[in-house]
């Protein structure tokens, strides 16, 4: 009987064999398209099927990437987000809609359930946090490639510290307007984005979506730039990197290719002096903010992360206004219109105003300095 049942096993009619088939055949028709391309091929795939991706920002850069990562079939995908599902995003964010935005669910976690839907044989990993240099290495150490959706040159400086110091390649990318500019950088091959970018920007000298606004298409564009870059990496395929600083302007039909292979600079701090300063410097004992860029938000970062009971702070917090508790954070509406938004790693969104020094009082207030 045992023998018999190992036969039927094996059987070619057998449901098991028969779901076997299925999976393979659906694995191939899912990306057939992309495996008959001579650059990709079988051990193409298979890489990516086992590789691991990190999105930092699900922005508008990050969904264009995410988007193109899942379908591709990265067999992981680490998505890094801060903020919260907002109606101007919708213009140019591709995996929201105006539900997310009326319930103003984080976005790593909206976009973690919809690239799912997309592609259910991935892993998706939603982490609904700000990077930073305390948690950069613990969030990122076990990926493959990193890839930058963030707005700001401080969050890509880390990510340049991080990667150097890791050996782990990323993909900077960044749109405003109807223009952009992305650059793979891979550590002792490529140079840094400090040996491009000493210095970073003076505060008010570069545009942004704020002042100047941006536009879909570009935002496309560079997105689909940057998640080309990683499918040749994490298929194996590094020879065929673009290898240079690419600009991209879609209003006037612009395409600039900078070469950089020769702009290692043997001064640099970082992939050459492997100075660290982002990574190990201490930071200090003030709290932190940052504008969102299009947004009448200010985010406001503790010192160093922490780890709040939302549910015990509701009770606390319930007298000063209308409490909303969500598994990812608790909502205090004030009665003068604005919003605290806080999430358990002390970090807070301070919707209605600009100003950093209300959103510090704010902060204060309910937290303390």
């Amino acid at each position: 009987m045992e023998r018999a049942s190992a036969r039927a096993l094996e059987s070619p009619s057998s449901p098991q064999r028969i779901g076997r088939r299925q999976g393979l055949k659906a694995r191939d028709v899912r990306y057939a398209r992309q495996v008959r391309f001579a650059g990709i091929g079988e051990d193409g795939q298979t890489r990516l099927m086992t590789g691991h991706a990190a999105i930092v920002g699900v922005g508008a850069l990050g969904c264009v990437i995410a988007n193109h990562l899942a379908r591709a079939g990265v067999g992981k995908l680490t998505l890094v987000d801060r903020d919260i599902v907002d109606r101007s995003n919708l213009q140019r964010q591709m995996l929201y809609d105006e539900a997310d935005a009326e319930s103003e669910t984080p976005k790593a976690i909206t976009a973690a359930s919809r690239l799912t839907a997309i592609n259910s044989g991935i892993e998706v990993i939603p982490r609904v946090t700000d990077l930073n240099a305390f948690n950069v290495e613990t969030m990122l150490a076990s990926t493959d490639i990193v890839l930058d959706g963030t707005d700001n040159f401080s969050a890509r400086y880390l990510l340049n510290e991080f990667s150097v110091k890791s050996g782990i390649p990323w993909i900077y990318g960044g749109a405003v307007g109807a223009s952009g500019m992305t650059m793979t950088i891979v550590p002792g091959t490529t140079p840094c984005l400090r040996c491009l970018f000493p210095e970073p920007p003076g505060g008010g000298t570069l545009d942004t979506c704020e002042t100047t606004g941006v536009l879909s298409p570009i935002v496309d564009t560079i997105g689909s730039a940057q998640a080309m870059e990683a499918i040749k990496l994490l298929s194996g395929r590094s020879e065929t990197l673009h290898g240079s600083l690419l600009q991209i302007d879609l209003w006037r039909q612009q395409w600039h290719s900078l070469g950089v292979a020769g702009a290692r600079r043997v001064d640099c701090p970082v992939c050459a002096e492997r100075r660290f300063d982002i990574l190990d410097g201490e930071a200090g004992f003030e709290t932190a903010t940052a504008s969102l860029c299009g947004r009448n938000t200010v985010q406001v970062l503790p010192p160093r992360p922490l780890s709040l009971d939302l549910r015990s702070l509701e009770s606390r917090l319930g007298h000063a206004g209308q409490t909303e508790l969500t598994p990812y954070s608790l909502r205090l509406r004030l009665p003068s219109g604005i919003a605290f938004l806080l999430f358990p790693d002390g970090r807070a969104l301070v919707m209605g105003t600009e100003d950093d020094q209300t959103a510090r009082r704010i902060y204060a207030e309910f937290l303390g300095e």
